[in-house]
């Protein structure tokens, strides 16, 4: 019996796991980044599935060889039997097969689509028919077939044959075709070295090409070397005090400048009538441009150019497409290494459906983005295994159909085959429908995507825009909430707005017209109030205090006069409007709306309590402190209700602002804060002027009695740290001497 139910429990077990799913141990995890820059874990779009080095591809194979080139003898065929030494970049034609530079052997390898070798291009016989060489090549180009006169011309071989400061083209089987020399023009300095490290083509054979010496710009010229400007210049960024400091500076010292150079780009590829660039910008400059989300085109590592050098890239994503984000945590999975600073962006490439990918050098991983500059995905790592590139050697990206090719160009100078997962396949169809139109498609892929992936936020980003395409303008605003989409929720949003108001339009004069009578009754009222109590001998009641504050923020130096010599204000009035002021902090905090607060973080009311009160009782106890040693009149009573009652212009804005943000669209949240911020500097003034009445002082007195004040709020603060610092160190001291009393008795 036992040894029968032995068998069983063996049996169960290895049942049990048959059941369970396969999983593929990946050497790097997939991802992407939440609004907070807190990277979530995706399904993996992309995995590797081999790596092909000299050896797979038949270069080293003699006998390989001899079957492409019979007419050669074994000791030339034995020289070109090396494997790839430091490769610089990889291309694809449009028949998929794959074209490697291999730098170091000053030569082209061409492969088929599986990566076996075609043919080399190392010697040609050129336009003079002498046999001609490369020399350190690095980039290369694979122009697309097109139809002339009926004909199909094949794409061209454009390589950057850069010791030789030239471009040389060759026909998809090898075949050499010509020579683009160094541009001419008087634009271009006669003494620098023209080195072409990258290239790309349009359809009108225009060359754009990328010169490692170039500091104006990408060159633009003609297939036959007639050179047509520069486009795309990167701005320089110069400091006042640089721009000051160099006005003293003598003519040879500001020749010694690099700060006044602009930066050349390092790689460059093309996609339809749009040219994507890489450049490598200071860490300084990019992690700034992280770090505020600013997504202009002066600070981004990849800019996408029109043939003008226009810059056009969408950036909608929640942070600029530069790569890594959270690198100050990130650590290398793996080694557990940390990687500092930005990402080092060496190399584009353009995917099906306007997605496109970026290379971190550093980290050794790709960043691909959909057209409008969301991240789709982020994977890779540093290391040894397949699917990992070693430290600093990740050189270029391109893809295959299907597939993406990675090229390592360490020792073991191969690249990489990653074929596209289910998930991945899914996620492009998704992005393809949408391009395409096919809006119900689309939701039903970026739906099934989110069962993978309710961390994506492109997914409700794509299902938002296939709902507004389809007028569904109240689901799609939901959507794009839920990716804090704050762009598309306005353009969606906007439409609702606009339907509520043709629908509404006879509404909105009479609520305007209610409202501005309304409050002109009101002011016209407290004015009344307020010169008859002027007169009046009696003893002031608590709404008359109250009213006051309408006729103080109007008429501050009378206003602060009456406040303290005529007791027209009183603590409690202070107190009111001090209360009031707290509960506007807090509402502005809980009801502001979605495009003011997309990401939804609320204040606790003892954070609304604390943010009033903190700051306006350091400046009162500061302020007294001071006045009292410099003549000041007013005592901490008079200080406390002048600024409680300076606190009216900030409630009157900030609350019908927070009312307005549940209404507007992101491109009017500036208008909005335009308020509040005219709210907090009429406060300011008033705080101003209240303490030069109440402390009879002049304007220049009070200027520096301000600025102490300030100062003295920071050394109360400081102080206040110390103090709570070693109070606490005190009481765990206490504390651990009772504990080991108790462990000793």
């Amino acid at each position: 019996m036992k040894k029968f139910t032995s068998i069983m429990c063996i049996v169960f077990v290895f049942v049990m796991l048959l059941s369970l799913p396969a999983v593929a141990a990946n050497p790097y995890y997939t991802y992407t980044y939440s609004i907070s820059g807190t990277d979530l874990r995706s399904p993996d779009a992309y995995v590797p599935d081999r790596e092909v080095t000299s050896d797979y591809m038949g270069i080293t194979d003699v006998n390989k060889l001899r079957e492409l080139y019979p007419n050669l003898s074994d000791e030339e065929l034995a020289a070109k039997a090396i494997p790839l030494k430091t490769p610089t970049d990889i291309a694809v034609d449009e028949y998929k097969n794959v074209y490697v530079v291999d730098r170091d052997n000053n030569r082209i390898v061409a492969l088929d689509p599986y990566y076996k070798v075609r043919f080399i291009i190392d010697t040609f016989t050129n336009i003079n028919g002498n046999i001609d060489t490369l020399n350190a090549p690095e980039g290369i180009f694979i122009s697309k077939s097109k139809i002339v006169g009926g004909e199909k011309i094949d794409g061209r071989v454009f390589v950057c044959d850069t010791a030789n400061s030239r471009i040389l083209t060759f026909s998809i089987d090898g075949k050499f075709l010509s020579e683009i020399g160094q541009p001419k023009s008087e634009l271009i300095d006669a003494t620098s070295v023209y080195s072409p490290v990258a290239v790309a083509v349009d359809r009108y054979d225009r060359l754009y090409v990328v010169d490692r010496n170039s500091q104006n710009g990408i060159v633009v010229m003609t297939d036959t070397g007639v050179f047509t400007g520069y486009i795309g210049a990167q701005k320089v960024d110069v400091s006042f005090w640089d721009k000051l400091w160099r006005r003293f500076k003598t003519e040879e010292q500001r020749e010694l400048e690099t700060n006044y150079i602009s930066t050349a780009y390092n790689n460059i590829t093309l996609a339809g009538d749009f040219i994507y660039a890489t450049i490598v910008l200071d860490d300084a400059k990019v992690e700034s441009a992280i770090k505020s989300k600013n997504k202009g085109g002066d600070s981004a590592p990849v800019k996408m150019l029109n043939a003008a050098g226009s810059e056009l890239m969408r950036r909608n994503g929640f942070y600029p497409p530069s790569g890594e984000i959270d690198f100050f945590n990130k650590i290398n999975a793996l080694q557990g290494t940390y990687i500092s600073g930005p990402s080092r962006v060496i190399d584009v490439a353009v995917g099906p459906e306007n997605t496109w990918s970026i290379i971190d050098q550093k980290r050794s991983k790709v960043f691909t983005y959909d057209f409008d500059g969301n991240l789709l995905f982020a994977f890779g790592d540093k290391g040894d295994l397949l699917g990992n590139i070693a430290e600093n050697s990740l050189r270029a990206i391109d893809y295959q159909g299907d597939a993406m090719l990675l090229l390592d160009s360490s020792e073991k100078a191969s690249f990489t085959v990653y074929q596209r997962t289910e998930y991945g396949d899914v996620l492009l169809q998704a992005i393809e429908n949408q391009n395409n139109r096919r809006f119900d498609a689309a939701i039903d892929d970026w739906t099934e995507i989110l069962k993978r992936n309710s961390n994506f936020d492109a997914a409700y980003i794509g299902i938002g825009n296939a709902l507004y395409e389809n007028q569904q303008f109240s689901e799609a605003v939901e959507q794009y909430k839920l990716a804090y989409d704050t762009t598309n929720y306005s353009q969606a949003y906007s439409e609702l707005r606009q339907n509520w108001i043709s629908s509404y339009l006879w509404t909105l004069p009479i609520i305007l017209f209610v409202i501005i009578f309304a409050l002109s009754k009101f002011l016209g009222y407290a004015k009344k109030v307020n010169k008859r109590v002027s007169v009046s001998a009696e003893k002031r009641t608590y709404g008359q205090e109250l009213l006051f504050a309408f006729h103080l923020i109007l008429h501050p130096f009378d206003g602060f006069w009456d406040l303290k010599h005529e007791k027209r204000g009183s603590v409690r009035a202070g107190t009111t409007f001090l209360v009031i002021a707290i509960a506007a902090f807090y509402y502005n905090s809980i009801g502001a709306g979605y495009v003011t607060n997309p990401e939804a973080q609320y204040m606790s009311l003892f954070g609304a309590i604390t943010g009033v009160t903190v700051p306006l009782a350091l400046w009162i106890i500061a302020n007294w402190c001071l006045t009292t040693l410099f003549d000041g009149e007013g005592s901490m009573k008079d200080i406390y209700i002048a600024c409680t009652y300076s606190l009216l212009p900030l409630i009157m804005t900030l609350i019908p602002a927070t009312i307005v943000s549940n209404f507007i669209l992101a491109n009017e949240v500036k208008t909005v804060s335009l308020i509040t911020t005219l709210g907090l500097v009429w406060m300011a003034l008033l705080i101003f002027f209240g303490t030069m009445v109440t402390h009879d002082y002049t304007i220049g007195k009070n200027v520096i009695t301000v600025i102490a004040t300030l100062a003295g709020m920071i050394a109360i603060m400081f102080i206040a740290i110390l103090f709570s610092t070693l109070l606490g160190k005190l009481v765990g001291f206490i504390t651990n001497i009772v504990t080991e009393l108790q462990y000793r008795m």
